[in-house]
Protein backbone atom coordinates (compact mmCIF):
# COMPACT_ATOMS: atom_id res chain seq x y z
CA UNK A 1 0.00 0.00 0.00
CA UNK A 2 0.95 3.63 -0.51
CA UNK A 3 0.62 5.29 2.89
CA UNK A 4 0.84 8.88 4.08
CA UNK A 5 1.41 9.72 7.73
CA UNK A 6 0.54 13.27 8.68
CA UNK A 7 2.62 14.18 11.69
CA UNK A 8 5.69 11.91 11.97
CA UNK A 9 6.45 12.41 15.63
CA UNK A 10 6.17 10.23 18.74
CA UNK A 11 3.54 7.96 17.18
CA UNK A 12 3.89 8.65 13.47
CA UNK A 13 7.61 7.97 13.09
CA UNK A 14 7.63 4.44 14.57
CA UNK A 15 4.31 3.74 12.83
CA UNK A 16 5.88 4.67 9.52
CA UNK A 17 8.91 2.53 10.29
CA UNK A 18 6.69 -0.51 10.96
CA UNK A 19 4.70 0.02 7.77
CA UNK A 20 7.89 0.43 5.73
CA UNK A 21 9.36 -2.76 7.22
CA UNK A 22 6.14 -4.55 6.25
CA UNK A 23 6.74 -3.58 2.63
CA UNK A 24 4.47 -0.56 2.24
CA UNK A 25 5.54 2.61 0.47
CA UNK A 26 5.44 5.21 3.24
CA UNK A 27 5.47 8.98 3.06
CA UNK A 28 5.77 11.19 6.12
CA UNK A 29 4.40 14.72 6.18
CA UNK A 30 5.94 17.32 8.49
CA UNK A 31 5.98 21.09 8.64
CA UNK A 32 9.75 21.40 8.97
CA UNK A 33 12.85 19.52 7.83
CA UNK A 34 14.18 19.11 11.38
CA UNK A 35 13.61 15.33 11.45
CA UNK A 36 14.27 14.59 7.78
CA UNK A 37 17.23 12.34 8.52
CA UNK A 38 15.19 10.36 11.07
CA UNK A 39 12.41 9.78 8.54
CA UNK A 40 14.81 8.58 5.87
CA UNK A 41 16.57 6.28 8.33
CA UNK A 42 13.17 4.72 9.13
CA UNK A 43 12.43 4.06 5.47
CA UNK A 44 9.95 6.94 5.21
CA UNK A 45 9.97 9.35 2.27
CA UNK A 46 9.78 12.89 3.71
CA UNK A 47 7.22 15.42 2.51
CA UNK A 48 6.97 18.98 3.79
CA UNK A 49 3.79 21.02 4.05
CA UNK A 50 1.54 22.66 6.62
CA UNK A 51 -1.98 21.24 6.82
CA UNK A 52 -3.23 24.59 8.13
CA UNK A 53 -2.18 26.11 4.77
CA UNK A 54 -4.17 24.46 1.95
CA UNK A 55 -1.88 25.98 -0.66
CA UNK A 56 1.09 24.02 0.67
CA UNK A 57 -0.73 20.72 0.04
CA UNK A 58 -1.30 21.24 -3.67
CA UNK A 59 2.17 20.25 -4.82
CA UNK A 60 2.39 17.03 -2.84
CA UNK A 61 2.72 13.89 -4.96
CA UNK A 62 0.09 11.47 -6.11
CA UNK A 63 -2.70 9.62 -4.42
CA UNK A 64 -2.57 7.34 -1.38
CA UNK A 65 -4.30 4.15 -0.28
CA UNK A 66 -3.99 4.95 3.42
CA UNK A 67 -3.72 8.27 5.26
CA UNK A 68 -3.15 8.58 9.01
CA UNK A 69 -3.53 11.97 10.64
CA UNK A 70 -1.71 11.73 13.97
CA UNK A 71 -0.39 15.26 14.02
CA UNK A 72 -0.04 17.02 17.37
CA UNK A 73 -0.35 20.66 18.33
CA UNK A 74 2.88 20.69 20.32
CA UNK A 75 1.69 23.39 22.71
CA UNK A 76 -0.69 26.29 22.53
CA UNK A 77 -4.27 26.81 23.56
CA UNK A 78 -7.65 26.46 21.88
CA UNK A 79 -6.68 28.65 18.93
CA UNK A 80 -3.80 26.34 18.03
CA UNK A 81 -6.05 23.30 18.46
CA UNK A 82 -8.62 24.78 16.11
CA UNK A 83 -6.03 25.59 13.44
CA UNK A 84 -4.44 22.15 13.48
CA UNK A 85 -7.36 19.83 14.17
CA UNK A 86 -10.38 21.57 12.66
CA UNK A 87 -8.93 23.65 9.85
CA UNK A 88 -6.22 21.10 9.20
CA UNK A 89 -8.79 18.31 8.92
CA UNK A 90 -10.95 20.42 6.62
CA UNK A 91 -7.96 21.11 4.37
CA UNK A 92 -6.99 17.43 4.25
CA UNK A 93 -10.55 16.46 3.35
CA UNK A 94 -10.60 18.93 0.50
CA UNK A 95 -7.21 17.81 -0.78
CA UNK A 96 -7.85 14.05 -0.48
CA UNK A 97 -11.48 13.94 -1.63
CA UNK A 98 -10.77 12.87 -5.24
CA UNK A 99 -8.72 9.85 -4.13
CA UNK A 100 -10.80 8.96 -1.04
CA UNK A 101 -8.13 6.89 0.75
CA UNK A 102 -8.83 5.03 3.96
CA UNK A 103 -8.30 7.77 6.54
CA UNK A 104 -7.48 7.32 10.24
CA UNK A 105 -7.74 10.26 12.63
CA UNK A 106 -6.36 10.11 16.17
CA UNK A 107 -8.74 11.94 18.48
CA UNK A 108 -8.86 11.65 22.27
CA UNK A 109 -10.95 10.21 25.08
CA UNK A 110 -11.03 13.77 26.43
CA UNK A 111 -14.17 14.19 24.31
CA UNK A 112 -15.93 12.31 27.13
CA UNK A 113 -16.62 14.50 30.14
CA UNK A 114 -18.15 11.94 32.50
CA UNK A 115 -17.18 12.60 36.10
CA UNK A 116 -18.96 9.82 38.01
CA UNK A 117 -16.56 6.92 37.46
CA UNK A 118 -18.89 5.31 34.93
CA UNK A 119 -17.89 3.20 31.95
CA UNK A 120 -17.98 5.01 28.62
CA UNK A 121 -18.39 3.43 25.22
CA UNK A 122 -18.36 4.91 21.74
CA UNK A 123 -22.10 5.50 22.18
CA UNK A 124 -21.74 7.51 25.40
CA UNK A 125 -22.48 11.22 25.56
CA UNK A 126 -19.64 13.49 24.45
CA UNK A 127 -19.68 16.60 26.60
CA UNK A 128 -16.00 17.49 27.09
CA UNK A 129 -14.90 19.22 30.27
CA UNK A 130 -12.20 21.18 28.43
CA UNK A 131 -12.57 23.50 25.45
CA UNK A 132 -9.82 21.64 23.62
CA UNK A 133 -11.85 18.42 23.88
CA UNK A 134 -14.73 20.21 22.19
CA UNK A 135 -12.44 21.24 19.34
CA UNK A 136 -11.32 17.63 18.82
CA UNK A 137 -14.98 16.65 18.73
CA UNK A 138 -15.60 19.30 16.08
CA UNK A 139 -12.87 17.76 13.91
CA UNK A 140 -14.52 14.36 14.39
CA UNK A 141 -17.83 15.78 13.18
CA UNK A 142 -16.20 16.98 9.95
CA UNK A 143 -15.04 13.43 9.22
CA UNK A 144 -18.33 11.84 10.20
CA UNK A 145 -20.24 14.23 7.98
CA UNK A 146 -17.87 13.55 5.07
CA UNK A 147 -18.50 9.83 5.52
CA UNK A 148 -22.26 10.32 5.70
CA UNK A 149 -22.49 12.58 2.66
CA UNK A 150 -19.80 11.24 0.31
CA UNK A 151 -18.75 7.91 1.80
CA UNK A 152 -15.31 9.25 2.71
CA UNK A 153 -13.72 6.22 4.45
CA UNK A 154 -12.72 7.84 7.73
CA UNK A 155 -12.06 5.94 10.96
CA UNK A 156 -11.82 7.83 14.26
CA UNK A 157 -9.66 6.58 17.14
CA UNK A 158 -10.27 8.11 20.56
CA UNK A 159 -6.96 7.64 22.37
CA UNK A 160 -6.51 7.46 26.14
CA UNK A 161 -3.41 9.02 27.70
CA UNK A 162 -0.37 7.79 25.79
CA UNK A 163 2.67 6.47 27.63
CA UNK A 164 5.76 4.62 26.46
CA UNK A 165 9.49 5.15 25.88
CA UNK A 166 10.38 8.56 27.28
CA UNK A 167 6.75 9.48 27.96
CA UNK A 168 4.03 8.91 30.53
CA UNK A 169 2.53 11.77 32.52
CA UNK A 170 1.62 9.92 35.71
CA UNK A 171 4.76 7.77 35.68
CA UNK A 172 7.03 10.75 35.16
CA UNK A 173 5.26 12.80 37.82
CA UNK A 174 5.67 9.99 40.33
CA UNK A 175 9.31 9.27 39.52
CA UNK A 176 10.22 12.97 39.83
CA UNK A 177 8.37 13.29 43.17
CA UNK A 178 5.96 15.81 41.66
CA UNK A 179 2.85 13.63 41.66
CA UNK A 180 -0.23 14.63 43.64
CA UNK A 181 -3.16 12.36 44.41
CA UNK A 182 -6.63 13.88 44.13
CA UNK A 183 -8.34 13.47 47.49
CA UNK A 184 -8.64 9.77 48.32
CA UNK A 185 -7.18 8.75 44.95
CA UNK A 186 -10.40 7.21 43.67
CA UNK A 187 -10.34 8.99 40.31
CA UNK A 188 -9.95 6.56 37.41
CA UNK A 189 -7.13 6.86 34.87
CA UNK A 190 -7.15 5.56 31.30
CA UNK A 191 -3.93 4.82 29.45
CA UNK A 192 -2.60 3.27 26.26
CA UNK A 193 0.96 2.31 25.36
CA UNK A 194 2.41 4.01 22.29
CA UNK A 195 3.15 0.65 20.68
CA UNK A 196 -0.50 -0.32 21.08
CA UNK A 197 -1.56 2.94 19.43
CA UNK A 198 0.63 1.91 16.50
CA UNK A 199 -0.79 -1.60 16.55
CA UNK A 200 -4.36 -0.30 16.58
CA UNK A 201 -3.71 2.06 13.68
CA UNK A 202 -2.25 -0.76 11.61
CA UNK A 203 -5.18 -3.00 12.49
CA UNK A 204 -7.89 -0.51 11.53
CA UNK A 205 -6.07 0.36 8.32
CA UNK A 206 -6.28 -3.29 7.36
CA UNK A 207 -9.70 -4.28 8.69
CA UNK A 208 -11.42 -1.45 10.55
CA UNK A 209 -14.85 -0.32 9.37
CA UNK A 210 -14.99 3.09 7.65
CA UNK A 211 -17.31 5.49 9.45
CA UNK A 212 -16.66 3.90 12.85
CA UNK A 213 -15.28 5.29 16.08
CA UNK A 214 -13.08 3.13 18.30
CA UNK A 215 -11.99 3.81 21.87
CA UNK A 216 -8.29 3.04 22.29
CA UNK A 217 -7.54 2.32 25.94
CA UNK A 218 -5.84 -0.68 27.50
CA UNK A 219 -7.41 -3.45 29.55
CA UNK A 220 -7.38 -1.74 32.94
CA UNK A 221 -8.54 1.65 34.25
CA UNK A 222 -6.72 1.96 37.59
CA UNK A 223 -7.53 4.57 40.16
CA UNK A 224 -4.82 7.03 41.04
CA UNK A 225 -4.35 5.22 44.34
CA UNK A 226 -3.97 1.84 42.63
CA UNK A 227 -1.38 3.19 40.21
CA UNK A 228 0.62 5.06 42.83
CA UNK A 229 0.50 2.16 45.29
CA UNK A 230 1.90 -0.19 42.64
CA UNK A 231 4.61 2.31 41.65
CA UNK A 232 5.49 2.91 45.31
CA UNK A 233 6.06 -0.81 45.90
CA UNK A 234 7.73 -1.34 42.53
CA UNK A 235 10.23 1.52 42.95
CA UNK A 236 10.55 1.71 46.72
CA UNK A 237 9.37 5.31 46.77
CA UNK A 238 6.91 6.96 49.14
CA UNK A 239 3.31 7.57 48.13
CA UNK A 240 2.70 11.04 46.70
CA UNK A 241 1.09 13.86 48.64
CA UNK A 242 -2.66 14.28 48.51
CA UNK A 243 -4.42 17.48 47.55
CA UNK A 244 -8.08 18.49 47.78
CA UNK A 245 -9.96 17.55 44.64
CA UNK A 246 -10.73 21.21 43.95
CA UNK A 247 -6.97 21.97 43.89
CA UNK A 248 -5.82 18.92 41.97
CA UNK A 249 -4.07 19.44 38.62
CA UNK A 250 -6.12 18.09 35.75
CA UNK A 251 -3.98 17.57 32.67
CA UNK A 252 -6.76 16.00 30.57
CA UNK A 253 -9.79 17.85 31.96
CA UNK A 254 -11.86 17.33 35.08
CA UNK A 255 -13.24 13.90 34.27
CA UNK A 256 -13.50 10.59 36.08
CA UNK A 257 -14.45 7.71 33.83
CA UNK A 258 -13.47 4.22 32.71
CA UNK A 259 -13.04 3.86 28.96
CA UNK A 260 -14.33 0.63 27.45
CA UNK A 261 -12.25 -0.99 24.68
CA UNK A 262 -14.76 -3.77 24.04
CA UNK A 263 -15.64 -2.64 20.53
CA UNK A 264 -11.99 -2.53 19.48
CA UNK A 265 -11.45 -6.09 20.68
CA UNK A 266 -14.59 -7.42 19.01
CA UNK A 267 -14.09 -5.69 15.65
CA UNK A 268 -11.46 -5.35 14.28
CA UNK A 269 -10.31 -7.81 16.92
CA UNK A 270 -7.25 -6.06 18.34
CA UNK A 271 -4.96 -7.94 20.77
CA UNK A 272 -2.93 -5.70 23.06
CA UNK A 273 0.84 -5.75 23.15
CA UNK A 274 0.81 -4.17 26.64
CA UNK A 275 -2.56 -5.02 28.21
CA UNK A 276 -1.97 -2.95 31.38
CA UNK A 277 0.32 -0.24 32.71
CA UNK A 278 2.23 -2.92 34.64
CA UNK A 279 3.16 -4.63 31.39
CA UNK A 280 4.36 -1.43 29.76
CA UNK A 281 6.08 0.32 32.65
CA UNK A 282 9.55 -1.03 31.87
CA UNK A 283 9.48 0.75 28.51
CA UNK A 284 8.93 4.11 30.26
CA UNK A 285 12.03 3.55 32.38
CA UNK A 286 14.05 2.42 29.39
CA UNK A 287 13.05 5.56 27.50
CA UNK A 288 14.60 7.83 30.14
Amino acid sequence: MRALIVGCGYVGLPLGAELAQAGHEVFGLRRSRAAEADLRAAGIRPLFADITDPGSLRDLPGTFDWVVNCTAVGGGGPEAYRRVYVEGTRNLLSWLAPGAPRFVYTSSTSVYGQNDGSWVTEESATEPAAETGGILLEAERLLREAHRVTGFPAIILRLAGIYGPGRGYWFKQFMSDQAAMDGDGSRFLNMIHRDDVIGVIRTVLERGRPGEIYNVADEESPTQKQLFTWLSKRLGRPMPRTVPVTDAPRKRGASNKRVSNRKLKEQPGYVFRFPTYRDGFETVQAGG
